[in-house]
């Protein structure tokens, strides 16, 4: 059985990787990145318009590195990226993105066009650092996203939930229900709640 990881060991286990294995950021952040792509095409086959979804930290940095992995499967990806930062790795994988012709979009597009346009959506905005409350600026997206029909692909923890208690119990927090979970390195405790289809383990080291 695989052991669910709560939120201070998920933190520790990252320590651990940087300092004792000599592993860097951004070569985590492309493991993990391409393990994303490689989940989202095995679950939701045929290429397409794919939605992703970018928030500032390194969920966000995961889901960057998935877009331009997707492109070369044969995907046509969209990037939301809110809240960027001027941190230079996330402007290297900006660049990438761009260099690669993967469009960045300013606005979730109205639900119609969502629902008509894309095939699956990506949320790749909070990782397993996140503490709620969400931020008021999120909310608007996280709203969209918890409405829309389409099939969300959650990048290691459904952005809003708790790491280790799931799914937000209060009224003001919308609540994703995504259709495949990717966990990193192992799953976390929130996975418990998960009641999707697909749950794939990826970004193993």
């Amino acid at each position: 059985m695989v052991k669910l990881l709560g939120q201070e060991e998920a933190i520790n286990v990252d320590v651990e990787l940087f300092n004792e294995y000599k592993f860097s950021v951004d070569q985590l952040m492309e493991l993990a990145g391409l393990s994303c792509a490689h989940a989202i095409a095995k679950s939701y086959p045929g290429g397409g318009n794919v939605l992703i979804c970018c928030g500032p930290g390194n969920n966000g940095g995961d889901g960057l590195v998935a877009a331009r992995h997707l492109k070369l499967l044969g995907y046509t990806p969209r990037i939301l990226y809110p809240k960027r930062t001027e941190k230079e790795l996330y402007q290297n994988l900006v660049k990438q993105c761009t260099m690669m012709d993967v469009q960045f979009i300013d606005a979730v597009p109205e639900p119609s066009v969502l629902d008509a346009d894309y095939k699956v959506v990506v949320d790749a905005l909070f990782g397993f650092s996140f503490r709620p409350p969400v931020r008021e600026s999120f909310l608007p997206l996280l709203t969209a996203l918890s409405n829309t029909s389409l099939p969300i692909a959650s990048v290691d923890i459904p952005s809003g939930w708790s790491v280790e208690n799931g799914p937000p119990k209060d009224e003001s927090t919308p609540c994703l229900k995504p259709d495949l979970l990717i966990s990193l390195t192992a799953p976390k405790k929130c996975a418990q709640y998960f009641t999707g289809s697909k749950h794939y383990l990826g970004g193993r080291f």
